[in-house]
């Protein structure tokens, strides 16, 4: 099966749902390009070509080693080092042969120069074989991006070139056996040298890919400030040029209930010399950098885990014959699996109308990074596009996570018995669907940030954000003859904002004279109330994005309105019994 060619829903996605008229011009200025395209149209055929490519790749030879892979692991740590296993191997030396690795870099670092949002497209097909595989090749591409973005020129053009070649691959090393979400806590220290240099001492946990060959690490300068304004970056390369003792040790790999063919890592340092990255105690802040992307990218995983468990669950259920019927047949069956697939569409839709909020964002900020200069055109669109990625990245996290595990759970009902079979995939599915749910933040972590950009947009200015929700009333859209998709969504859109603004006032409880005085939203007691409805509010913005894109998408085509109703109809009742637990809790 190919993931690309043989999936309507994706190519649809592909050509409407990336906005290619904003993207192409940053990453192309003019016609014809030094690569030889000579328009718009030619660069996306050439983009989805790649697609085409990977997903024969993905869903073929990745699928077919997939139980293999989770059966060997991942490899095995000798003398400090990991050691790929032959199916991970297997792998890398597939992405190599098709030079998937250097996608997103720079044609001057031995990359493709292609879009974020193909690499993240290629991680769903990856997932959707493999979940492991998309964790272990993820590790290339990220960590170059991050070389290439905040390294200076010299180590850029050393090691990113290394990693499109697949000779090297890295790390992100934040928690420690006592730091998990508060990042704060971190104990790992940086002692400065004569020479510019830093030793670092400590060690991490939980780390994925910990024995690529490189890692950023956060840790703490001797002396400084405690908390996150004392948190610095550092590049840290395990094998030193001229020194034959490893830089850092790999201590163990994890036994994990999932994902059995990823790398998950113990790292120790012990004077381990490494480069301070950027300015000291800003490494929190280039880390959430990272965090955007690897969240917005999880929710990438978790979407191809749910096409892969469902895919061959619906299979399974067309071939499979109860009571002289197909399965798909059975009444409640076929109400449980067009549920399935509407979410399984929705949240695709959800998440390809986010990556190219992202594409938008991150080649802008790049190029803010890299210049700091940016034209009036170009600075209104890194700004809508950094609100987009903002506001979505806990969102997408979030709800492509739960929904993962909570499908992939449906996938093995559907089979029965079988489901329950090593023999067949979707215990596999449904274990590593686990990963996401945790790593890179939470779901209760999403659900607490989506929160505050809640709070912060209220508190900025309370007589706007009331403004926009008491004043824009769907009777205006109903009267002017909006289409039908258009008026649903308007009108629960309303409903939502308007029990939004009801747990709001009830939660922070301010004064009615006060109501647009910031600080009288501000009280500790009141805001923790509200965090404990943090989740459900996760839940509702999540449900509400969803609908928007999709009535985004029916107004593009008309014959998407029917995932648009049905959507609404899977969404509507579990909003309501989110009010419902607003106004009695």
């Amino acid at each position: 099966m190919n993931y690309y060619s043989d999936e309507k829903d994706w190519q649809w996605l592909f050509r409407n749902g990336i906005d290619w008229d904003k993207i192409i011009p940053l990453y192309y200025k003019s016609f014809p390009t030094e690569e030889g395209f000579n328009s718009k149209k030619e660069v996306v055929d050439f983009f989805e070509e790649i697609l085409q490519n990977t997903g024969e790749w993905t869903g073929n030879a990745v699928t077919e080693r997939a139980a293999l892979l989770d059966k060997e692991g991942a490899g095995k740590v000798v003398d400090g080092r990991t050691i790929p296993s032959e199916s991970l191997q297997a792998l890398y030396n597939e992405a190599i042969e098709l030079d998937s690795i250097g996608l997103p870099f720079p044609t001057e670092l031995g990359g493709l120069g292609a879009p974020s949002a193909i690499t993240l497209m290629l991680l769903a097909q990856l997932s959707r074989a493999c979940l492991a595989s998309s964790t272990q090749m993820a590790f290339f591409t990220s960590i170059g991006e991050m070389i290439h973005r905040f390294c200076d020129e010299e180590t850029a053009h050393r090691l990113v070139p290394m990693i499109a070649r697949g000779e090297i691959s890295g790390s992100m090393c934040l928690t420690e056996p006592g730091c998990g979400s508060d990042l704060g806590m971190i104990k790992t220290s940086a002692t400065p040298t004569d020479d510019g240099k830093y030793l670092l001492n400590g060690a991490k946990i939980f780390i994925t890919n910990g024995g690529g060959g490189l890692g950023f690490v956060l840790a703490r300068i001797k002396d400084d400030k405690e908390g996150l304004e004392g948190i610095s970056m550092f590049l840290c390369e395990q094998v030193l040029e001229g020194q034959e003792k490893l830089n850092y040790i790999v201590a163990k790999n994890e036994d994990k209930m999932g994902m059995h063919g990823s790398f998950t890592t113990e790292v120790v340092y012990e004077n381990s010399v490494a480069t301070l990255v950027g300015e000291a105690g800003k490494g929190f802040k280039y880390m959430l950098h990272l965090m955007n992307e690897a969240r917005i990218a999880v929710g990438m995983q978790a979407l191809g885990t749910i096409e892969g468990s469902l895919g061959y669950a619906i299979n399974y259920a067309k071939e499979r014959e109860q009571f002289g019927k197909p399965l798909t047949e059975l009444p409640l069956m076929k109400r449980n699996l067009e549920d399935f697939t509407t979410e399984r569409d929705a949240i695709r839709a959800l998440l390809v109308d986010t990556i190219s909020h992202y594409d938008i964002f991150q080649r802008l900020d790049l190029k803010k990074t890299k210049t700091g200069d940016l034209t009036k055109e170009e600075e209104v669109l890194f700004k809508e596009a950094s609100l987009w990625t903002r506001k979505r990245t806990p969102l997408v996290k979030y709800y492509a996570c739960e929904q993962a595990t909570l499908l992939t759970q449906r996938s093995i009902q559907i089979l029965g018995g079988y489901g329950f079979m090593e023999e067949y995939p979707v215990e596999r599915f449904h274990r590593d669907s686990f990963g996401p749910l945790l790593y890179e933040g939470t779901s209760q972590i999403q659900a607490l940030m989506a929160l505050k950009d809640i709070m912060k947009y209220a508190m900025k200015d309370p007589k706007r954000f009331f403004s926009n929700v008491l004043f824009k009333h769907p009777s205006k859209e109903l009267l002017n003859g909006s289409n039908s998709w258009e008026k649903s969504f308007s009108s629960s859109h309303y409903k939502f904002k308007k029990n939004m603004v009801k747990l709001l006032m009830k939660c922070l409880r301010p004064e009615i004279g006060e109501l647009f005085n910031p600080k009288a939203w501000a009280s500790d007691e009141n805001v923790s109330e509200l965090m404990e409805h943090a989740e459900t509010l996760c839940q509702a913005l999540s449900y509400m994005e969803t609908a928007r894109v999709l009535c985004e998408h029916a107004n593009i085509d008309e014959e998407r309105k029917d995932l648009f109703f049905r959507y609404q109809k899977l969404i509507l009742p579990r909003l309501e019994g989110i009010y419902t637990d607003w106004s009695i809790r």
